[in-house]
């Protein structure tokens, strides 16, 4: 929003003669809003947090046997073996930010593995309307899908990969978007703030405060789903926001 000298002057005298001739408290907070609103301080942002202490009623889960995911103790955990895909059951549309934590456990379990803490965002199917549903959790089964992922840690902790999957089968890996490098790799019982961004044909992923990608998509996917991804690990994901 933009503002001027003029604004000022107009909101600086009204605070001055609420202070000066009203003297009360709740008559200066408001002022003080409204010089907020005037120069463009408070921003129009729906910010939803979405806790897991309620079970999975707003996750749908596939996986592969052999592994479990429960909501609890405002912990999404997720303790896998061959493979799963946790996706929120709102869709969301850009311009859209999803933040968490999460931690890749080691502790000594049977799927206790550092790697793959994963992700997809905005995704869609070309061949249905609705949400992606209906598959075992296999990764092969996710490629007919139009969405961005990143699997960080990947290939059991060797690559952290950003693509773009088409829609058609085809998700190309592009130069500079294969990351080895160890500060975007994993450590166990390390917990990582993750960002992922949709927003002005761009996709973005965040790990702790650093961009590690940054993709300006000719072809910009503004809807569709998220959905947490992993195989054979054991993830402790908490602090789930949505930001639009």
């Amino acid at each position: 929003m933009k503002h001027n000298a003029h604004q000022f002057f107009h909101v600086d005298n009204a605070l001055k003669y609420s202070i000066n001739r009203i003297g009360t408290l709740r008559n200066v907070i408001a002022l003080l809003f409204l010089a907020m609103l005037s120069t463009g301080c408070l921003a129009d942002e729906k910010i939803n947090w979405i806790p897991f202490d309620d079970g999975l009623t707003q996750w749908a889960v596939e996986q592969m046997r052999g592994g479990s995911v429960v909501a609890k103790d405002g912990m999404l955990i997720i303790d896998d073996h061959n493979g799963c895909t946790i996706w929120l059951r709102q869709k969301l549309t850009a311009p859209v930010e999803i933040s968490y934590d999460v931690t890749v456990v080691m502790n000594g379990g049977i799927n206790d593995r550092v790697s793959d803490i994963n992700c997809f965002w905005m995704a869609t199917d070309p061949a249905s309307p609705g949400r992606p549903a209906g598959r075992s959790g296999k990764f092969a089964d996710y490629d007919s899908l139009r969405l961005y992922y990143v699997g960080m840690g990947g290939n059991t902790n060797t690559t952290t990969r950003f693509r773009r999957y088409a829609g058609d089968g085809s998700k190309p890996l592009l130069s500079g978007y294969d990351l080895s490098s160890a500060n975007a790799l994993l450590a166990p019982n390390v917990t990582y703030h993750l960002r992922v961004v949709a927003r002005d044909g761009v996709a973005e992923f965040w790990r702790d405060g650093g961009k590690l990608f940054s993709f300006k998509d000719p072809a910009p996917l503004t809807s569709g789903w998220f959905g947490f991804r992993t195989v054979h690990s054991h993830l402790e994901i908490r602090n789930f926001r949505i930001s639009q």
